[in-house]
């Protein structure tokens, strides 16, 4: 809860572009809505779909490459946990490929 609260501040301006209760409700809803939204709109995040570990490798490049602060496991877990549910990989249809999101990391 402190992180959430250290993110809320931190946000400013970003959290107000993104009202967690527009996204689906699960554990995890706020935390993710601050944490991302701190440097996206969360609106950007939703769209991607990505499994667990797909989402776990992009934070870790946000990490190295763009400096985001490393969340410990206690703090990251349920951020990845309400990302990898809420947002899944997209199901290609019609037997064409689906949109393939480049900067995702490949599993």
């Amino acid at each position: 809860m402190r992180l959430f609260v250290i993110l809320l501040l931190l946000a400013g301006p970003a959290w107000a572009q993104s009202d967690p209760a527009d996204f689906p409700d699960a554990p995890g809803r706020e935390e993710a809505v601050a944490f991302c939204g701190s440097c996206h709109s969360f609106r950007i995040v939703a769209s991607q779909g990505m499994t667990r570990v797909q989402w776990d490798e992009s934070l870790k490049w946000m990490v190295q490459r763009h400096n985001m602060p490393q969340l410990d496991k206690d703090d990251l877990d349920p951020i990845l946990d309400y990302l990898a549910r809420a947002f899944p990989p997209k199901a290609s249809g019609g037997g064409r490929p689906g949109w393939t999101n480049p900067f995702a990391p490949r599993q």
